[in-house]
């Protein structure tokens, strides 16, 4: 049985302005200043896993360029283009029956293109696991993150019983919780995050599609040309694959969960990308040539400025990019959404 990697890199990573837009999306860009992109990332920890011909990538049709420049090596048939934007199950499907017709008995792994990974090998070893888990057994595993703190802005998967010295089974998918509700699966120790990365067989998933939502199994079976996938696929039900297939799996006793802990981010927003990069003495954050003067626990994102300089900031985000400019209080930062739409 053969691995291959699923990358899903069709969002716009809105929460990111002016760094990430419509035209030029977070998976696409050196957000840590380390010279690879997020999605040049993701593959990077998946090397070992399977080669780059066992590859794909689910991405809009607006940026198949962009995955052809960053990612030269991947097979220009799997890239799989998406005409409209129709959540994660429509996604995963197609991906996952041009998988079926290439190889019929492939074990795969579905993951975001725009998460970090700070312990890269460990990621490997726990994704291994995951895999030879589902090789021979028609089985769901969702990778589950240890948590660290009372996040309200993650959904949470409560695991229950071991069946493997790692891999439990799951209970229950949880939505983002309140602070009261986080602190609550903190102190329980069974509930991990969930980081959204899937692991399954083939034969599996298509087979749990068709069950719990034969609408999109029979439009995925009827894109059989380009010009089928552009008139089916954004008619597909828009929907996660949390709630088409993982919600009444998990009902099913079919969803299991690796708990991890590999540094693992989604790098959702400014709050996360904070956490991630190196701190000064006095708290700041920077990418790029940036001078902080008297400024405290600011993040600083202008790396195509050739120089940034800052005095008197307290708990600020700045960042620069192609002419535009923001400058938003950190405790703020749910407003972004809101001032780039202005």
């Amino acid at each position: 049985m053969q691995n291959h990697v699923v990358i899903m890199a069709g969002g716009i990573g809105s929460r990111f302005w002016p760094l990430s837009t419509p035209e030029f999306p977070k998976q696409f860009i050196d957000i840590l200043g380390c010279g690879r992109t997020l999605i040049q990332l993701t593959v990077d920890r998946f090397k070992g896993v399977c080669p780059m011909d066992r590859f794909w990538v689910v991405t809009n049709a607006a940026y198949v360029d962009m995955v052809r420049q960053q990612l030269p090596e991947l097979p220009a048939d799997h890239i799989l283009a998406e005409p409209a934007a129709r959540n994660t199950a429509p996604c995963i499907a197609w991906a996952c029956w041009r998988i079926k017709s290439e190889d019929p008995e492939a074990n795969v792994v579905v993951t975001p293109s725009d998460a970090v990974v700070m312990n890269p090998e460990e990621f490997r070893r726990v994704i291994k696991n995951a895999l030879d888990f589902t090789a021979h057994r028609d089985a769901i595993v969702t990778i589950g993150i240890k948590p660290s703190r009372p996040e309200t802005g993650y959904g949470y998967v409560e695991a229950g019983s071991p069946v493997t010295e790692e891999i439990r089974q799951v209970s229950a998918f949880k939505e983002k919780p309140n602070r009261d509700l986080a602190e609550q699966y903190l102190q329980a120790g069974n509930y991990l995050w969930n980081a959204g990365i899937f692991v399954w067989n083939v034969d599996t998933i298509t087979k749990a599609i068709r069950s719990y939502k034969p609408n999109i199994a029979s439009d995925i079976e009827r894109m059989t040309t380009p010009e089928a996938v552009r008139a089916i696929f954004p008619q597909c039900e828009k929907i996660s694959i949390d709630f088409a297939v993982m919600e009444p799996a998990a009902a099913d006793g079919r969803v299991y969960t690796h708990p991890a802990d590999f540094g693992w981010s989604d790098l959702g927003n400014w709050a996360s990308l904070y956490d991630k990069l190196e701190h000064d003495a006095c708290g700041n954050g920077a990418v790029g040539n940036v001078h902080l003067y008297e400024c405290r626990d600011c993040v600083v994102h202008a790396e195509d400025a050739s120089k940034v300089v800052l005095q008197g900031l307290e708990g600020y985000i700045v960042s620069a990019k192609d002419g535009r400019l923001l400058v938003c209080r950190r405790s703020e930062e749910q407003r972004i959404k809101d001032f780039s739409a202005e």
